[in-house]
């Protein structure tokens, strides 16, 4: 009888932390999601942004998609060390601030190169969130936990892509475009606001460290000095690197070269599905097998379906069955859905004294890379899918080898 009334006072206050938490991976998730949804939102206007500023060049209006991803990479190198300095909520307002600029210029860009510079902007804007979001969660949590709290954090992330075309195609009909840059700027002062409201300051002020080019540097050199962590976000780089080229090519893929036009949105999104779906499960998987176990596992399998895939493609001239490539695209991103939240885990594992300015420089490099091999990637398109599905291919086969070598210390 005595134990009862214990039992009974500690639910309120395990409920309290309960409910504490998923607040928190909710809002950190819809911070991320707006780079996702800066993207994929855009991807059904790519037409008829093309034609309203004159773009001749049916693979120039990818850049549309890919030039935001140079402002996340170099982004990201100075909001990480700033969240450092000034703690991570500063940080993320700074970066807002920026993001909603680089809306407005878009919005009301008069052409094209002032459209990208519009999105160049909302690049450097949005790597604020992406850079510290990461620390926020290290901050707080380490090793499977934090595996774990970012796997939900993704599965939310992934659930965005998969109805922002749909959002994007249902704004584009109703107003144009430029519409959709200003769903963007609603989008962000609610995301903001609630993240200003609910979520307290991370990091305390005798954990902060000034900001300096020299300790930039430094951190750098530390970080790329251990082999793990080198080796992780060097094959995040290569995995997202395949990602984004088919973000870059998948309008022209979908809607162009089999025909599916505005049904382009609904294909997306089942493809989204198996993202979403693999890092749900993965935050149960990661606890019972550990993070390496399930990245090599995933890596594997994306290369041997590559190779299959890309077999049966050449066969058919680079025009497989619509089913087939949906089958395919779904198997494979159901594993890069496992190997998303993992490969930045692992990759930050060793780096708890350096959270901040170790996510900006694991983010910053691994988003470069992919930024220039998914462009190479997508401006290769020719009208089939074989530039994609080798781009796959080599990618993958790369990954592997670097995996490899990472857990080999």
């Amino acid at each position: 009888m005595a134990e009862a009334p214990k039992q009974i006072a500690a639910k309120p206050a395990e409920q309290k932390a309960s409910s504490s938490l998923v607040e928190f991976i909710i809002i950190l998730a819809m911070m991320m999601s707006l780079t996702a949804l800066s993207i994929d939102a855009m991807l059904p206007a790519l037409p008829q942004i093309a034609n309203d500023l004159a773009v001749t060049n049916e693979n120039d209006r990818q850049l549309v998609v890919s030039v935001i991803f140079l402002g996340l990479a170099l982004g990201q190198l100075f909001f990480g060390p700033l969240s450092d300095k000034t703690g991570r909520k500063p940080a993320i307002y700074a970066g807002y601030a920026l993001f909603i600029a680089g809306s407005l210029v878009a919005l009301f860009s008069i052409s094209f190169p002032m459209l990208l510079l519009g999105r160049s902007l909302q690049g450097l804007g949005i790597s604020a969130p992406q850079a510290v979001t990461l620390a926020l969660v290290r901050d707080r949590l380490e090793g499977r936990q934090m595996a774990r709290v970012m796997s939900f954090v993704m599965t939310i992330f992934i659930l965005v892509p998969m109805i922002a075309p749909t959002i994007g195609q249902g704004i584009l009909s109703l107003g144009g475009w430029r519409s959709i840059f200003g769903s963007f700027l609603v989008f962000a002062l609610v995301t903001v606001t609630w993240f200003a409201v609910r979520v307290p300051e991370t990091l305390v002020l005798e954990n902060r460290a000034p900001f300096s080019l020299k300790r930039i540097a430094s951190a750098s050199r530390e970080v790329f000095g251990i082999r793990s962590t080198l080796g992780y976000a060097l094959t995040a780089g290569l995995v997202n690197g395949f990602f984004l080229g088919y973000l870059n090519s998948s309008q022209q893929i979908f809607a162009d070269q089999y025909a599916l036009g505005e049904k382009f949105p609904l294909f997306f999104a089942i493809i989204s599905l198996s993202l979403g779906m693999a890092s749900f499960l993965n935050a149960r998987l990661v606890m019972r097998y550990g993070m390496l176990t399930l990245a090599r596992w995933a890596m594997r399998i994306v290369f041997a379906l590559a190779i299959i895939f890309l077999g049966f493609s050449l066969l058919l001239a680079g025009h497989p069955p619509l089913w087939s490539l949906m089958t395919y695209l779904m198997m494979s991103f159901f594993c890069t859905g496992i190997l998303f939240g993992n490969l930045n885990t692992l990759a930050m594992q060793p780096l708890g004294h350096l959270a901040g300015i170790g996510a900006a420089v694991i983010g910053s490099f691994s988003t470069l890379i992919s930024m220039v091999l998914g462009t190479m990637i997508g401006r290769s398109y020719n009208g089939t899918i074989l530039p994609l599905i080798i781009g796959m291919t080599i990618l993958a086969g790369l990954a592997l080898i670097v995996v490899r070598w990472a857990s080999s210390e």
